[in-house]
């Protein structure tokens, strides 16, 4: 092979290696240096035979906001207390889903399951949602003021990672159902139903805070 040839190929060799690494910078460019690994099962293997276990769902992220879905301002004068039925007008409403579907199939349950461990309180883990055509509250108002009877729930996103155990011959192998990126859910707790007044300050961030600050006391 003559010099020129060598040369010649020496420097398109240079060229690809300086290509590939520009385009694997790239690509280490378009992923942020500080992201977490994402959730995983620790073992490769699992047992295909088994009736339960064969999903195994991580957490990647979760977050709880109270949200109002029904509410009602009532202005109590002198001579008006007593009790009374009040129809509530719907403000919002949550629905579970799982990547933005109604449709939650039963296995998801070890999911939500999880959820209920992560935040400490039971989460809807099938079709539901909060959404009713009418939502009416008696109470009994002791005292002149200015009320808000609501409807509301703790609101729970969130993202996850889901592996199947799929057969290879005897063996089990977990398998990332989830390979483009994180799944996403929604999920809310048990509804509940209650007064708040401008007399009365709650607690910062809780529902009934939520709900007293639609007063603008």
């Amino acid at each position: 092979m003559s010099s020129r040839t060598t040369r010649t190929t020496r420097t398109a060799a240079a060229s690809g290696v300086a290509a590939l690494v520009a385009t694997a910078g790239l690509g280490l460019g378009a992923a942020p240096a500080h992201a977490d690994p994402l959730p995983a099962p620790s073992t490769t293997t699992c047992d295909p035979y088994s009736s339960t276990d064969l999903f195994w769902y991580g957490l990647v992220s979760t977050k709880v906001e109270p949200v109002v879905t029904d509410f009602l301002a009532v202005a109590i004068t002198p001579g008006t207390t007593g009790t009374r039925t009040s129809t509530l007008t719907e403000t919002d409403s949550v629905t579970t889903t799982v990547n933005a579907s109604a449709e939650v199939t039963a296995d998801f349950k070890a999911l939500f399951a999880k959820v209920t461990v992560k935040v400490g309180f039971s989460v809807s883990d099938s079709k539901s949602t909060t959404h009713s055509s009418t939502v009416t509250s008696t109470v009994n108002f002791n005292s002149p003021g200015y009320y808000g009877v609501f409807r509301g729930t703790r609101k729970v996103t969130g993202q996850y990672v889901r592996y199947v155990c799929a057969r290879s011959g005897s063996t089990g192998y977990w398998i990332n159902t989830t390979p483009n990126g994180p799944g996403a859910f929604t999920t809310f707790d048990i509804p509940e139903v209650g007064t708040v007044s401008c007399a009365s300050p709650e607690p910062a961030g809780s529902l009934r805070a939520t709900a007293r600050a639609r007063l603008f006391c």
